[in-house]
């Protein structure tokens, strides 16, 4: 079943995938026109002509679209050849005595540029590198499935064919701090600093509520897989409905606040299904069944990183945060919303026991899972620490 939908996104991925639909909508009507009574057969065939012709001319139109706008938007940094796919790759600054070169990873399956203003920040004081996951950004999409595992090895043999040299701080945002992690753990002689900005922890999905907004994720993915081939944006539509969920048009204001026009451009060359389908696949990981198909290779464990240094850098817990205005916690009585305030502040505090040097930075009082975008300045505070040796005024 699995080797079927793999697959399958593999094809759909195909942004010329379209014109395949485009034509099996006619054939099925066609079809349908063979096996139907003598007076249905012309309206079917007008129906199923009618049909393919409108997605045929729906998917030429998204085809040429997205060949101007790469043709308009050429990619800032290198393409890594990774085998048959490539990654792309922005590396700016240069290493002085002293430091060590640093790698983002942003949250939910983004390009590097979702952390191109902690990238700008830092360009000039060492080597800032942003690495477009699969499907996202200027990079192809890849094979399938898209997992958590393999773009930790992905990542790591893209910087090694651009000829950037380890150790490396890596720093990571919720999902992508997960990424992060699993790099060190297969990797620790990369390591320098490990940097988990929230970083999303697995036990959140097992053992917690089921959160409407995973689900959500995952079935805008596929649907905007399909809607995007004709040249519908469905992800724009789905973001202009969550802006009305407080916490998440924050948070929206708030990127596009500090992030600049540098990631207007990765999200229009990622305007494509591939990039919808890698997110339909990955984001399999996050429910319980994903979770316990993958957990081996996924999962960092207690003493999983030895005596790397882990920075653990996220809010004390969520009563003031945003975790307070999910739909789950304002049902149920007051009981069930300190139970998963307790719950997601203990999952994240997990990390610390993956290694024997763990470090707890506590995020100033209100701040949410976003900090990185809402707390800009002093998340560079933290991070200077981190790359230059400098203490910030990050608190404890």
């Amino acid at each position: 079943m699995h080797r079927w939908r793999n697959a399958l996104l593999a094809v759909l991925s195909l942004d010329a995938a379209g014109l395949l639909l485009a034509t099996l909508a006619g054939l099925l009507f066609f079809a349908l026109a063979l096996l139907a009574p003598a007076a249905l057969r012309g309206p079917l065939i007008a129906v199923g002509a009618a049909l393919g012709l409108l997605f045929g001319l729906a998917s030429l139109r998204h085809l040429w679209t997205l060949s101007r706008t790469r043709r308009a938007t050429p990619a800032p940094g290198r393409l890594i050849d990774l085998g048959g796919y490539r990654v792309h790759l922005l590396a700016e600054g240069s290493v002085p005595p002293g430091r060590v070169p640093v790698v983002w990873f942003a949250g939910g399956h983004a390009s590097g540029y979702a952390m191109h203003h902690l990238h700008r920040a830092f360009r000039g004081e060492t080597r800032s590198i942003l690495i477009d996951r699969p499907g996202t950004g200027w990079s192809d999409t890849g094979p399938f499935p898209r997992t958590t595992a393999r773009e930790a090895d992905e990542m790591v043999l893209a910087l090694e064919r651009a000829g950037e040299k380890g150790p490396f701080i890596w720093a990571g945002h919720s999902f992508g701090g997960l990424l992060a992690a699993n790099i060190a753990r297969r990797r620790p002689d990369l390591v320098h600093t490990l940097v988990l900005l929230d970083a999303t922890p697995l036990e959140t999905i097992v053992f917690g509520p089921r959160l409407g907004a995973l689900k959500e994720m995952r079935r805008t993915a596929w649907l905007g897989g399909f809607a995007q081939l004709f040249g519908v944006n469905l992800q724009a539509r789905h973001n202009a409905r969550m802006a009305q969920v407080p916490a998440y048009k924050q948070a929206m204001e708030a990127s596009q606040a500090v992030l600049g026009p540098e990631v207007d451009a990765a999200r229009a060359v990622q305007a494509n299904a591939g990039n919808l389908f890698a997110q339909a696949s990955i984001y399999s990981e996050l429910s319980p069944e994903g979770v316990a198909a993958v957990a081996w290779d996924t999962v960092v464990y207690d003493r999983d990183l030895g005596d790397l240094p882990v920075w653990l850098v996220g809010p004390k817990d969520d009563e003031d945060g945003d975790i307070a205005l999910l739909p789950e916690a304002q049902t149920g009585g007051a009981q069930n919303a300190r139970r998963m305030f307790r719950f997601f502040a203990a999952t994240r505090e997990r990390y610390l026991a993956t290694s024997t040097r763990a470090r707890r930075i506590v995020a100033p009082k209100g701040a949410g899972h976003n900090f990185v975008y809402e707390l800009p300045d002093w998340t560079i505070a933290v991070m200077r620490e981190a790359i230059c040796g400098t203490p910030g005024e990050q608190g404890p």
